[in-house]
């Protein structure tokens, strides 16, 4: 080992340009931080277009606040276009003594294109509960909310205080605070909406005060989607072939006269994230009756190859919103409701989850075609299939 010491001019060198170095970093530092301008929004009746929801601009608890007046719609901020950054604010119901919304809406194309994060405010705020608060993509008019249940979440949500709510969003990622600002009440690895930009809006009968915008203070939040667990689950049928969407009279339910004839046209479609076949991201336009309903009912056929080694039975895990019509080789093998809020709604709730069901399926030795018929009428729309084991059994994954 060298333990001889530096030259002088050596050692003078090394130094000056540790000093350079030092210098450029924190100047590099300072640049970001003044980079990001903190954005104060008042909330006065000139900053907010309220020609679709009324609201009162007033003094609350000593600060300008906005109250949204009852009415279900949307009161939107003008002048700001919307992409990466933090969103701050305080929000405090003005009545609970019914379940409540409170709601903020961001990069909103349009009231069809969006991404909300409302809170659900219960009488009983010291209720613990797994859905206090939650995000959805709005998708051609469709809020999701019921097939995307994976992302709610418990928080502290006050009744008759104001409730600090901060969204942290960058790129495909986003983090949700309410009132505890050091640990999320909602972290969401990928942001399921159509748009990257877009105004700021909020709804419910609430206050609203303090709002601060921050364009792209990401706090280092990856704006690259984070990992999906079940990439790793070769169960999961990812690969189908979908029909043309049909509308159903009301009470009308599928049979086997409606099965796919020899001039079905199909088209492939593949699964998003947790194995979801995201019929509502696929059939753009439908018609709606406001606050993301369907006005009909509509279904498609889904079908799909399911080959086995052997003559046997085989249990499926299906995961559904509304209604599900299962043939195999032909044969109607399994039919089901998961309509909410009816009492014949499935675990969790109504919402579509892997959970909602599980059927036995008799296999021949070959192939065997899976025909689902599924029709909505509320809401979010797909299915999601997972073979509960793999035992001489392959499905299509692309």
């Amino acid at each position: 080992m060298n333990n001889k010491p530096y030259p002088p001019k050596l050692k003078h060198a090394i130094t000056l340009l540790s000093c350079l170095l030092i210098t450029h970093l924190s100047y590099a530092q300072v640049k970001t931080k003044t980079s990001i301008k903190e954005v104060h929004i008042p909330f006065e009746a000139s900053r907010f277009d309220t020609t679709v929801q009324k609201a009162e601009f007033v003094t609350y608890k000593g600060v300008k606040a906005m109250k949204i007046l009852p009415g279900n719609k949307q009161v939107m901020l003008k002048d700001l276009n919307f992409t990466n950054g933090t969103i701050e604010f305080d929000a405090e119901p003005v009545d609970v003594t019914r379940s409540a919304f409170l709601s903020v809406y961001f990069r909103q194309q349009s009231t069809n294109e969006s991404e909300i994060v409302y809170l659900r405010c219960k009488p009983d705020e010291s209720q613990q509960r797994n859905d206090a608060i939650q995000y959805a993509p709005i998708l051609h008019g469709v809020n999701l909310w019921d097939i995307m249940g994976h992302y709610q979440a418990p928080a502290v949500i006050h009744n008759k205080d104001w409730n600090h709510i901060k969204l942290v969003i960058s790129g495909l990622q986003m983090l949700v605070f309410v009132n505890d600002m050091i640990r999320p009440a909602l972290q969401i690895p990928r942001l399921e909406g159509n748009s990257s930009k877009g105004i700021i809006a909020f709804d419910g009968t609430a206050y609203f005060a303090n709002l601060v915008v921050k364009p792209n203070a990401t706090e280092g939040l990856s704006p690259i989607e984070g990992a999906d667990l079940t990439d790793h689950d070769i169960n999961y049928i990812r690969r189908w072939d979908v029909s043309a969407s049909h509308f159903l009279d009301k009470g009308q339910e599928l049979t086997t006269d409606d099965l796919p004839k020899d001039t079905t046209k199909w088209q492939p479609i593949f699964a998003e994230r947790r194995g979801l076949i995201n019929l509502t991201r696929k059939f753009a336009g439908i018609e709606n009756r406001g606050g993301g309903v369907q006005n009909k009912n509509r279904y498609v056929w889904l079908k799909t190859t399911i080959r086995s080694t052997k003559e046997q039975v085989a249990k499926i895990q299906l995961g559904f919103s509304d209604e599900v019509y299962v043939f195999i080789n032909g044969g109607l093998l399994y039919v089901d409701k998961n309509q909410y809020p009816q009492p014949i709604r499935k675990y969790p709730d109504g919402r579509l989850d892997i959970a909602n069901s599980s059927f036995n399926i008799p296999l021949k030795a070959g192939d065997n075609e899976l025909v689902i018929g599924i029709s909505a009428y509320f809401y979010g729309w797909g299915i999601a299939a997972r073979m509960a084991n793999m035992d001489g059994i392959s499905v299509l994954q692309k």
